[in-house]
């Protein structure tokens, strides 16, 4: 139930309500703002903090390593495939652009795809495929050098068991939480409310505008956009976009590190970076996809034991460390790679499904979405 002053203050005349205030709500207000600054826009977020995959991903500014982009591939096609790099490319030049380099705390390390002694097939497979991936990249990148075979630098990051790496200079790693904290900033800064804690249970259409219902009062806006990816089928159960969730640890500061830059393994399942003297490490999910197909944030024993047994025998075969965190997010996902940007009816329309590859995709998908409003007239 509101009161007076807050149904005036926050809920009258509200001309856009975005719902979701991760990377691609926040991005779709941004847009919005700037391109009109007199529209009246609310963000309102389920959590304290963006709670699904925004603030608690790994810090990945990448657009596939070479085993996804080729598994891509086999399930679609190379020009698909090539259009979804190029939007993840311009994804992250965007997000780069709206928030800038020093708020992100970019570090350009490169990235590297680690293939086991066990895995020979597989990395053969991806290594004769370097030179067509380089040329068909060129375009979208500007590089001739893109992947190389790069074996000599396993001893370099003290990795076990590690026969084959693959390397990528155009890779690099962000401060997840102090880019949120800077585009929040940003945000609000231009005169976007954003309300957290307030959960969207069912949006109506009805004439001329949307009617927001929560558990304790209703709302209304003349558009909705919905930003909400992992948590998208609980608005909308029959969209294209199941949640997956992704559990994660890090490790309190490690002496004497050698881990330095971004790392895949097993097409990309596994992921694990240096923060500082720290290595982040996370995945897993393909050991129980069924399990992992959930909105719960949560831990399992099967993938933590899967995680911390890695960690021990390939990442830091020869290092003392101890665990600091454990934590999980969710993400939105489909078979289907590309964002859906779209209008469902008259008042609502969604911007959603990065697929795991929300650094890259988030503010593009964002801008596109703020684009549909725009264009609607408001």
């Amino acid at each position: 139930m509101l009161s007076y002053w807050e149904r005036e203050t926050f809920f009258t005349n509200v001309d856009v309500c975005i719902v979701g205030a991760g990377l691609v709500g926040l991005s779709a207000a941004l847009h919005l703002k700037q391109k009109e600054s007199a529209l009246n826009i609310i963000v309102v977020e389920r959590a304290s903090l963006p709670h699904g995959a925004t603030s608690r991903n790994a810090g990945f500014a990448c657009f596939g390593s070479v085993s996804e982009i080729l598994e891509d591939i086999r399930n679609s096609d190379e020009q698909t495939v090539l259009s979804l790099i190029e939007k993840r490319w311009k994804g992250l030049q965007l997000l780069k652009k709206n928030i800038g380099e020093e708020n992100l705390g970019i570090e350009y390390f490169g990235g590297n795809e680690i293939f086991l002694e066990t895995e020979k097939e597989v990395f053969e497979k991806c290594s004769d495929e370097i030179n067509t991936l380089n040329k068909n990249l060129k375009a979208i990148i500007g590089s001739e050098k893109i992947f190389s075979n790069a074996d000599e630098k396993i001893a370099e990051f003290g990795l076990n068991k590690v026969e084959h790496l693959i390397h990528n200079d155009f890779e690099a790693q962000i401060n997840t939480g102090k880019m949120m904290k800077t585009l929040l900033q940003k945000v609000q800064q231009i005169g976007v409310q954003i309300l957290f804690g307030l959960k969207i249970e069912n949006i109506v259409d009805e004439e001329n505008k949307a009617v927001l219902q929560t558990n304790d009062f209703n709302f209304a806006a003349k558009k909705v956009l919905i930003c909400t990816n992992g948590f998208a089928q609980q608005l909308l159960p029959n969209i294209d976009v199941k949640p997956a969730r992704a559990q994660v640890l890090i490790t309190k500061p490690i002496k004497n590190l050698k881990i330095k830059g971004t790392f895949h393994y097993q097409n990309g399942f596994y992921y694990f970076r240096n923060v500082g003297n720290r290595v982040l490490f996370g995945g897993g999910r393909n050991l129980a996809f069924e399990e992992e197909t959930t909105s719960e944030i949560a831990l399992t024993d099967l993938i933590q034991q899967q995680l911390d047994k890695i960690l021990k025998e390939i990442i830091l075969p020869k290092n003392d460390y101890k665990i600091d965190m454990r934590w999980s997010g969710i993400m939105g996902v489909s078979n289907e790679k590309l964002p859906i940007t779209k209008w469902l009816n008259s008042s609502m329309a969604v911007a959603l499904r990065c697929n795991g590859m929300g650094v890259a995709l988030g503010s593009q998908t964002g801008m596109d979405g703020s684009n549909l409003i725009l264009e609607s007239g408001i």
